[in-house]
């Protein structure tokens, strides 16, 4: 065998290990981790009331990476025969042919496990109530078959995040805080969940799959998704109120608000182009605003 045979044999795995992660990442886009992990952290900070032993924190962010990878992977797996005849998705990984139903299956599989490791390394309680957000996160990706307010469902499945991290701090639930939060969440995903939803509602009506916009086509969708983010601002103030917070939370209130009025300026019924823009350029931004602020007025104090 040639030196160049030789060499081209031992860089053979990794690229393919390169290959299989580059695609990994795709398929559970990685990027969306920032709408969730920061209310995690924050959720975090107001439970300790400043900064968790580095411990805690760790299998917390190990909690959320196995959870989030497990429903996104999930996901995938189900939706599958749906993104290959849809045109805005069919050039996913699995749908195009790239992953194999396996590979995905077991690294749902994995990922789970590694959830249920972490909430076991936290305390009692997130251990007990691990299977719970398990299946609520799995379950989600069947909603679209029977109702309309899968908006809420994907919602309830991110607020999971700040009350999970409070509880894995504390190991209780002992305040009304977490539970506001997690509302503020809850309807902001939504509220962001119905906007993106409005780039598949010809193809959903086609395919039976059932949405917002898809029952009340686009311009009362995106009314209802305003009304869903008045909700989430209006909790976003009561958990400002409920913490004690001041100048920095309060500015973090402001730039919020500010962020949820661009993204509504953003879309229009007669004008999608942007919605990638608004969905996640604004609510990445939203996300880590409200950690740097609220949870940082939290640990400046």
């Amino acid at each position: 065998m040639s030196a160049r045979s030789k060499i081209s044999a031992r860089s053979s795995p990794a690229r393919a290990l390169w290959r299989n992660t580059r695609l990994t990442l795709e398929m559970i886009k990685i990027e969306h981790t920032l709408f969730a992990l920061p209310f995690a952290l924050l959720g975090a900070i107001l439970a300790a009331d400043g900064l968790p032993d580095g411990r805690t924190l760790f299998w917390i962010l190990v909690a959320m990476v196995g959870a989030r990878s497990s429903a996104m992977a999930f996901n995938r797996l189900v939706d599958c025969e749906f993104d290959r005849q849809n045109p805005r998705t069919q050039n996913r990984a699995l749908p195009a042919g790239r992953v194999s139903p396996g590979y995905v299956r077991a690294f749902v599989v994995v990922s789970a496990a590694v959830f249920l490791l972490a909430a076991a390394m936290l305390n009692r309680l997130t251990l007990m109530l691990a299977p719970l957000a398990l299946a609520s996160i799995l379950l989600y990706s069947y909603t679209k078959r029977f109702t309309e307010y899968s908006h809420l469902v994907l919602g309830w499945c991110l607020a999971i995040a700040p009350t999970g991290a409070w509880i894995a701090v504390r190991g209780a639930l002992d305040n009304w805080l977490p539970l506001v939060v997690s509302l503020a969440v809850m309807m902001w995903v939504a509220g962001f969940d119905v906007i993106y939803a409005c780039q598949d509602v010809d193809f959903d009506r086609r395919a039976g799959l059932r949405s917002l916009p898809a029952r009340f086509g686009l311009r009362r969708a995106l009314r209802i998704a305003r009304v869903f983010h008045g909700i989430a601002f209006a909790s976003l103030v009561w958990a400002f109120r409920l913490a004690g917070l001041r100048w920095l939370g309060g500015a973090g209130l402001v730039a919020t608000l500010l962020l949820l009025i661009r993204q509504h300026r953003l879309v229009r019924p007669d004008d999608l182009s942007r919605v990638n823009e608004a969905f996640f350029t604004t609510n990445a931004g939203v996300s880590l605003i409200l950690l740097f602020t609220m949870g940082g007025e939290v640990l400046l104090r």
